[in-house]
């Protein structure tokens, strides 16, 4: 202790807890059978580490057997659940490619095609696995705002269908930021701001179209592209995710 309990397969955060002491342990216990998906009564219990920052290497495998790896995805997280992302992300080539060899063996063992977000702790100490999430990944979102030649779903959906990917070059930076709910609404919620959001240059947003909400539930993205650093761009698809409101 303290160390991180998290359910065996989950998303976005759900079900983890920092046990600090003994009187903690049943209450993670509980909080993540409950926020677990699948019926496999079993928990994933971690050691802190002492890492620089976070990436997500969207991987490819294909039919083919040629995998491929996207321009690594920097992030963010608050509460378990990204809260921005950027494309691509500075970081040491030997480090990129200790991580690139690790998704590889991962996916690989595990079979199948399509895209998969491999998340890593990058440390001074080396490269630490993280999670996988067999699916386009919610960082990834970051790929809407043109990063690529086709964005993580467009490369998923390619993958399934068996119609070969050559390669992902990095087409020009990019950023996301997303846009949260604030309280419980079950009718359908509106969005206000639209206009506003709309009036920054080389920027986007998405509307999920989920019909209820709940606090810090995810509603909506927005976007930021062009050749500012990703710093900037962050900063930007902040502003413009700022704009929005869910009521």
């Amino acid at each position: 202790m303290p160390c991180v309990v998290k359910p065996l397969m989950s998303s976005s955060g759900k079900g983890q807890s920092i046990i600090k002491k003994e009187e903690d342990i049943i209450q993670a216990w509980e909080l993540a059978i409950s926020g677990s998906r699948g019926d496999l009564i079993e928990v994933i219990v971690e050691a802190f580490i002492d890492f620089d920052f976070e990436i997500t290497l969207l991987t490819l495998t294909q039919n083919n057997g040629h995998t491929l790896f996207c321009p690594a995805i920097g992030h963010r997280q608050e509460r378990g659940d990204y809260q921005e992302s950027w494309q691509p992300i500075n970081m040491n080539a030997i480090d990129l490619k200790i991580a690139q060899e690790m998704a590889k063996k991962i996916t690989k063992s595990l079979g199948g095609s399509g895209i998969w977000g491999v998340e890593f702790f990058i440390s001074k100490s080396g490269v630490y696995f993280s999670e996988l999430s067999p699916r386009p990944h919610d960082t990834g979102m970051v790929t809407l705002a043109g990063t690529q030649d086709f964005t993580e779903f467009e490369l998923h959906a390619r993958a399934i269908l068996g119609i070969p990917v050559l390669d992902i070059p990095l087409i020009r930076n990019g950023a996301s930021a997303v846009v949260l709910a604030d309280k419980e609404n079950n009718n359908f919620p509106t969005f206000t701001g639209l206009n506003e959001a709309a009036a920054f240059q080389n920027t986007d947003f998405k509307i999920f179209g989920k019909p209820t909400t709940r606090p810090y539930r995810r509603m909506a993205v927005a976007l930021a592209h062009g050749t500012e650093n990703t710093t900037e761009l962050v900063e930007k698809a902040k502003e413009v995710a700022g704009k929005v409101k869910v009521s």
